[in-house]
């Protein structure tokens, strides 16, 4: 028999183990269940009975605005990055008058003056994200 073949079997669950717990416990066990990476209570309780390491996730619901910020803030940056691919795609593409080609270099000042706000909200919510996670 090869040792892959006899770590496998030494892996298996042959032996069950029955147990009775009542509600209050039943709870308590479903509640640690919904915040850990166990798929189910037999899964949990083995954890629990060898001592394994029962890996918990909670969210942090105070992240939720800055998120959505900065999400907003990432849709606009993409925005604006393709009007001005369009305006300089327009700009190159078109041999037209010079007051033309200013109102081009115009809309793109424009553009970038707003990427420049956006930028700036980003760096103050990132300097506030930062101080929240080095204070813990």
């Amino acid at each position: 028999m090869s040792m892959k073949a006899a770590n496998k079997d030494s892996d298996k669950l042959i032996h069950s183990i029955r147990t009775r717990v009542n509600k209050e416990t039943y709870q308590k066990l479903e509640s640690l269940l919904a915040n850990s990476t166990c798929q189910s209570i037999g899964e949990l309780a083995r954890k629990l009975i060898t001592r394994e390491k029962i890996n918990c996730t909670y969210r942090d619901i105070t992240m939720n605005a800055p998120m959505e910020e900065l999400t907003s803030i990432r849709k606009e940056l993409k925005a604006i990055g393709i009007n001005i691919n369009q305006i300089t795609r327009t700009f190159n593409q078109e041999k037209t008058r010079e007051n033309n080609r200013q109102n081009y270099i115009m809309q793109i000042t424009e553009l970038y003056r707003k990427v420049d706000i956006k930028v700036e909200r980003l760096l103050i919510l990132i300097s506030q994200l930062t101080e929240k996670w080095l204070q813990r």
